[in-house]
C-alpha cells in the first residue's frame, strides 16, 4: 500500500494538489483596541473550523468590558451550516453580554457569506456592515 502523499491526479500525472492542514483552512486574529475588539476571520468556516471560531468569539466576549465586538468575515470564502450556527449562538451571546445590541458582522460584498446568512434569516439577528469602519460607527 502506498502512502496517501504519493497519490497521483486522476489522469496519472503529477501529484494531486495537497490539502492544507486544518489550521490553514481558517485563521482568526483578534485585535484588542480601546473601544472595540475586532475578530478577523479568513478561510472556510465549516464543521472542522467552526469550533475554533466559537472559542475565539467566546474568549472575545469574556474580554469585552463594555467594548463593541466586530467580526470581520470579508476574507471568508465558505460559510457552512456549522458556521451559521456559531454566528447564531454568538448573536444570542452578544445580546446577553451587551443588552439588546446585535452582533456586528462585516461581510463586504462576499456572496459566499451574505447569501447563507440571508437564507437562514440571520440577517434579522445580526447587524451586517460592508466595512469595519461602518461597523464602528454608532
Amino acid at each position: 500500500m502506498k502512502p496517501a502523499s504519493d497519490e497521483l491526479t486522476p489522469d496519472g500525472g503529477e501529484r494531486a494538489r495537497e490539502r492544507p492542514d486544518l489550521e490553514q483552512l481558517m485563521t482568526a486574529r483578534t485585535g484588542d483596541h480601546e473601544d472595540v475588539i475586532i475578530v478577523t476571520v479568513e478561510g472556510e468556516i465549516d464543521g472542522l473550523t467552526a469550533p475554533r471560531l466559537r472559542t475565539v468569539l467566546a474568549e472575545a466576549f469574556d474580554r469585552l468590558d463594555g467594548r463593541v465586538l466586530v467580526v470581520d468575515l470579508t476574507r471568508v470564502g465558505f460559510l457552512g451550516s456549522a458556521g451559521l450556527r456559531t454566528l447564531g449562538n454568538s448573536a444570542t451571546e452578544a445580546v446577553r453580554h451587551r443588552g439588546f445590541q446585535p452582533l456586528r458582522i462585516v461581510v463586504d460584498e462576499s456572496r459566499p457569506v451574505i447569501r447563507p446568512i440571508e437564507i437562514v434569516g440571520l440577517d434579522q439577528m445580526l447587524a451586517l456592515y460592508h466595512t469595519v469602519t461602518d461597523a464602528l460607527t454608532p
